[in-house]
């Protein structure tokens, strides 16, 4: 990687701890839709979207449009202080799209893992209950308590301990590799009924403030869960009063081909967080909820001095009206159903593809080195994404063995560039199989 890009890099090696990592040497100077440029002048095809954070593209001209405006009139006052119409605006478009016919009420903060701290703050508060139930191979952030709420020890955890109290951990319905040892759907979907043995065996349901679950399974490897598991898990939970919390801070803003992934589940969670995608680019999370849970807080319990930007708010409600008004959200389908007709036929020619699960355009390939033992592809997961590269495809891997690939291209995706970028991809899988 001669020029520009190493210089940069070795500036970036001095200056910057290893900690924050990198996926790719590139260095990006501009980009525009679903393409980004890198300071040499390459062009590189997005299957990443910033980690889910670009579902309307990069510089969306309403989303530039909207920050410029809002930075000519004001860039902060802190809510808290002084506050504004940017932010109660949001509030009522997310209360009003949010499922279910209860009240909603909606706080921002700046990160998905702020947002998922609050949920847990609120769920506690309104229950009176200190613990909290997740799931084998979830991601929720690298706070303190979301890191413990996280599946993945390494990188995310290895060495920051000792984690936060009160956070249990059950397995996730992963029907390729069930935890369980059962097939579905002659499983009858045990991994939901399980949560009932949970109560009994890791913490008990009276004392049980939060069961909180990503729709689909975003670091963990894009698990998808079959239709009867989160209406069983709904179920239960309120039959011992437990909040249900859907973290879709990746599966959300129409990333699944619905503005909630949950929606997939026809479920109503008692509380949504969501962040990435929602505002663009800007850093804004948002924290959805009952009423009655939402206002339970004390006054100045729930806050912060940046949460709910203006800027990042005007961003917000600009990228709600390109999802819901422009018919991005229909793209996101025809999207997807290209996405599944592409990787189903690659399935099929390549036995290193495992699994292809997801929604919309959601979606993952499991690799494996054979499909009889489904022993983690891991090393190929990593020449495939490195190939990829090499040829112009930026795409990203995931799941607890790294061996699973997915795909977060913006949905402004333009047929030509999908089709290219589809082509790198199976040129590339054709490369590591050999």
């Amino acid at each position: 990687m001669p020029g520009r890009n190493q210089e940069l890099l070795d500036k970036r090696n001095l200056n910057v701890p290893q900690g924050p990592f990198n996926t790719t040497p590139a260095f990006i100077k501009e980009a525009a839709g679903a393409i980004m440029v890198d300071v040499q002048g390459r062009e590189l095809i997005d299957f990443a979207g910033g980690i889910g954070v670009n579902n309307v593209g990069h510089c969306h001209p309403k989303v530039v449009d909207a920050i410029r405006d809002q930075a000519g009139k004001f860039i902060h006052t802190c809510f808290h202080v002084a506050m504004y119409e940017p932010y109660v605006d949001l509030a009522e478009r997310l209360n009003a799209l949010a499922p279910g016919d209860d009240a909603k009420m909606t706080l921002f903060a700046n990160s998905g893992a702020e947002a998922v701290e609050n949920a847990v703050k609120v769920a506690r508060y309104a229950t009176k209950r200190p613990g909290i139930i997740c799931f084998e191979n979830a991601f929720h952030g690298r706070t303190l308590l979301t890191m413990t709420l996280t599946s993945k020890v390494k990188p995310y955890k290895f060495g920051y301990g000792p984690y936060a109290p009160e956070v249990y951990r059950m397995p996730y319905a992963y029907c390729y590799r069930c935890p369980f040892n059962l097939t579905y759907p002659a499983c009858k979907v045990a991994c939901a009924d399980y949560l009932e043995e949970f109560f009994i065996s890791h913490v008990p349901a009276e004392q049980t403030a939060a069961v909180i679950a990503e729709p689909i399974q975003g670091e963990g490897g894009f698990i998808t869960p079959p239709p009867e598991y989160f209406p069983k898990l709904k179920a239960i939970c309120e039959k011992y009063g437990i909040a249900l919390i859907a973290d879709e801070v990746q599966s959300g803003a129409g990333r699944t081909g619905k503005f909630f992934a949950i929606d997939h589940w026809n479920v109503v969670p008692d509380i949504i967080t969501m962040a990435k995608s929602f505002a663009g680019g800007m850093p804004l999370s948002a924290v959805i909820g009952r009423a009655d849970l939402m206002n339970a807080s004390h006054v100045g319990g729930l806050g912060g001095t940046y949460g709910g930007n203006p800027i990042a708010c005007r961003a917000a409600l600009a990228v709600m009206e390109i999802l819901l008004q422009d018919g991005l959200m229909e793209r996101a389908v025809t999207l997807g159903e290209t996405l599944k007709a592409r990787f189903d036929a690659l399935q099929e020619r390549f036995e290193i593809i495992g699994e292809v699960r997801g929604k919309g355009p959601m979606l993952a390939l499991e690799l494996v080195e054979d499909r009889q033992s489904k022993t983690p592809a891991t090393d190929k997961a990593k020449a495939l994404t490195a190939r990829c590269f090499e040829k112009g495809l930026i795409l990203l891997s995931c799941g607890g063995h790294g061996n699973i690939i997915r795909t977060l291209m913006p949905l402004v995706i333009t047929d030509e560039q999908l089709d290219r970028g589809l082509s790198i991809l199976e040129e590339s899988l054709e490369d590591i199989t050999r």
